[in-house]
């Protein structure tokens, strides 16, 4: 018998060896992964954090599959997207699209009558007269008679969209343009899509468009460089530190052409057919989705200077501005951004 007992001593032992070896065992350390790639006519980056690697290869074809179909339902460049079939269908249209186009217009139409006009989904036509579109590139700038045509189409109140029956409408020959705010509600697709697959912590870019949550692994927030408005280089202007916001950034200093001396800038303002020309040069926008920072990024570039910096201080949007002098460029911000202001290192 004591032959018997202490015999069983020994797997208990083992047993309490293997307990002391497993808890020795560390969980891998939590670190920042991701991948980029091509979308939108851009390009776009995903960073995250996560203690497995291998995520990146079960996110990259979810990802992939989501980025492709916002482009299907919301492209002015693919003919068969949701959104050119609608263009190209006759006035008076009411067309079944879905949920996603629906929620995108809904919300264009929103910044539309919040900022009386300044951002219109209907510029659409001005843009590609302008060479800024599908069309293609022009050199020349149109005349003074095609732009007051094309204005006659120009006009958000003519759009309407039902989500009970998932029907966006045109009462003429509308053109409706998301560039504005497409890319913003891609990054917010995809940043719902990293939640869904238990991500926490993450940095989702598309074409400068942003959205960030949650923290870095040593606990700091995510730092994002708001660029330079200078001609010819790429330069950090300000960095802000950021967490839990969309963030978006509209300036004139990239797209553009040049004719006689005269700049055009790819910003067309729907109220009077005309590429701005005022000294703002470039507004960062911080909101809860980055959908709603890329629409308002927009309209602030299209008031300009002077009305775009008080609408943002009436309606306390967080807001970056550059404006252009005579010498340089000073900055602006409302008090809503300069909390997320940091040092340039």
């Amino acid at each position: 018998m004591r032959r018997l007992i202490r015999d069983l001593k020994w797997p208990a032992a083992l047993l309490l060896a293997v307990f002391v070896l497993a808890g020795c065992q560390r969980e891998p350390e939590a670190q920042v992964i991701g991948f980029t790639g091509l979308t939108m006519g851009t390009s776009f980056s995903l960073r995250w954090v996560d203690r497995d690697p291998q995520r990146v290869a079960e996110l990259q074809p979810k990802v992939a599959l989501l980025l492709k179909q916002v482009n299907q339902q919301m492209s002015t460049y693919i003919p068969d997207s949701e959104l050119s079939r609608f263009n190209q269908a006759p006035a008076e249209t009411t067309m079944q699209v879905s949920p996603g186009l629906i929620q995108v217009v809904a919300e264009a139409l929103r910044i539309s009558r919040l900022t009386d006009g300044a951002f219109d989904v209907t510029v659409g036509p001005l843009v590609n007269l302008w060479g800024f579109g599908p069309d293609g590139r022009v050199v020349n700038a149109p005349s003074q008679q095609k732009i007051d045509e094309l204005l006659t189409r120009i006009g958000y109140q003519q759009i309407s969209v039902s989500p009970q029956d998932g029907t966006l409408s045109k009462k003429g020959a509308q053109y409706v343009d998301l560039s504005a705010i497409a890319k913003g509600y891609g990054v917010d697709q995809v940043a719902e899509l990293l939640e869904q697959n238990g991500v926490q912590s993450y940095l989702v870019e598309i074409g400068g468009e942003l959205r960030a949550k949650g923290l870095k692994p040593d606990g700091s927030d995510w730092r994002v460089a708001i660029e330079s408005p200078l001609s010819g280089e790429r330069a950090v202007e300000r960095v802000i530190s950021v967490s839990d916001t969309g963030i978006a950034t509209s300036g004139d200093y990239r797209n553009y052409f040049e004719e006689n001396g005269i700049r055009f800038s790819h910003t067309i303002d729907p109220r009077t057919g005309y590429p701005i020309r005022h000294k703002l040069a470039s507004v960062t926008v911080l909101r809860p989705t980055c959908a709603e920072a890329d629409a308002l990024a927009t309209s602030l570039m299209v008031m300009g200077d002077e009305k775009g910096v008080q609408f943002a201080r009436d309606h306390q949007i967080a807001a970056f501005f550059i404006i252009k002098q005579d010498q340089g460029f000073r900055e602006l911000s409302t008090p809503e951004f300069e909390q997320f202001l940091q040092e340039v290192k």
